[in-house]
């Protein structure tokens, strides 16, 4: 539910399902439902079918699927929540079809595997091991790595436990390969990050803002001039200045003298005093910044305040509610 360019983040995964013709989705949950509901509507969102399963305990990510797996049919794609791309399902969906698959996983090449999961591939493209985050002494056999998208033949889902945790990554995907179930990989290089940690999140709209990723959604408000979007109401003083990429939410005021952006989203009713300054950071709701107060390369969350001349730096991150006092400066 976090937002990116001012939507909620699983609008662009809804957004990339509709353009490649899925239009039925169930939304697997276990924690805080109702802002899910509340931010995408109970029924619809996008031109797309919405059904809720929730989980009583969490499952685990294999286990959370088999919850859900009651209402698939056919063969169903599966998305991590927190994976940003602009994957081109439609030539997975051809791949898995051509290959006779009936799970295949969207992988991807990375400069530096270490940090994640390695998916080994067999010459003709079968699931051949996976192995976890590799030691520092241990060789690295391969770049890529599960990208955290699956095209999976639903009945294939029964064969996880139903009512308790699983991993799908450690339990359910080595089980198929064990069986010999076909079972391969399909490596594309489409924009991909995982945006579960807040630098990531910071990056991901910044490329976004640069192009960098390909999505149906613009952002929300209009486009004023190229690079600027503005929300409803959006105030911004004489004098002051928005420079591009920018995104502002909206009921903003931005006040005299300020500068926001370049690479600067700012979400629903924030207040940017006189002479402040916004550059490279991500603001969600009702941020206040007074008078030449500087957030540069921050991610700052709902109804954060800034006093005068204080000056956060790149990679700070402030939780909901917090107070900055005048003239405080974290240069990250």
């Amino acid at each position: 539910m976090v937002p990116l360019l001012g939507r909620p983040f699983l609008a662009y995964q809804l957004a990339l399902l509709r353009a490649h013709g899925v239009t039925d989705v169930i939304l697997a949950c276990s924690y805080r439902v109702d802002d899910v509901k509340q931010a995408l509507g109970e029924a619809e969102h996008l031109g797309v079918r919405l059904r809720y399963v929730v989980e009583t305990e969490p499952l685990g990510t294999g286990g959370g699927v088999r919850n859900a797996a009651d209402l698939a049919r056919g063969t169903v794609f599966v998305l991590n929540g927190d994976v940003l791309t602009d994957a081109d399902l439609t030539a997975m969906r051809h791949f898995h079809e051509t290959h006779g698959s009936r799970t295949t996983i969207y992988l991807t090449r990375v400069a530096d595997p270490r940090a994640y999961g390695l998916v080994e591939l067999r010459e003709d493209g079968r699931l051949a091991r996976f192995r976890e985050k590799p030691t520092g002494d241990e060789p690295i056999t391969t770049d890529t790595i599960n990208a955290g998208i699956y095209l999976i033949d639903a009945a294939l889902l029964t064969r996880i436990p139903a009512g308790r945790v699983v991993s799908i990554e450690r339990e359910f995907f080595p089980a198929l390969i064990a069986d010999s179930i076909p079972a391969y990989g399909w490596v594309a290089d489409n924009y991909w990050r995982d945006v579960g940690s807040p630098g990531a999140y910071r990056a991901a709209q910044i490329d976004m803002l640069d192009g960098r990723v390909h999505t149906s959604l613009p952002p929300p408000g209009r486009q004023v001039r190229p690079g600027v979007w503005l929300g409803d109401g959006v105030e911004v003083a004489a004098g002051a200045a928005l420079a591009p990429p920018v995104v502002i939410g909206d009921g903003t005021r931005v006040g005299f003298g300020a500068v926001v952006g370049s690479h600067a989203v700012l979400g629903r009713g924030c207040r940017i005093g006189p002479h402040a300054r916004v550059a490279e950071s991500i603001l969600w709701e009702r941020v206040s910044l007074s008078e030449h107060a500087v957030a540069a390369g921050c991610v700052l969350a709902d109804d954060v305040s800034l006093g005068a001349h204080a000056e956060l730096g790149p990679g700070v991150v402030l939780e909901s509610g917090a107070v900055v006092a005048e003239r405080s400066k974290f240069p990250g």
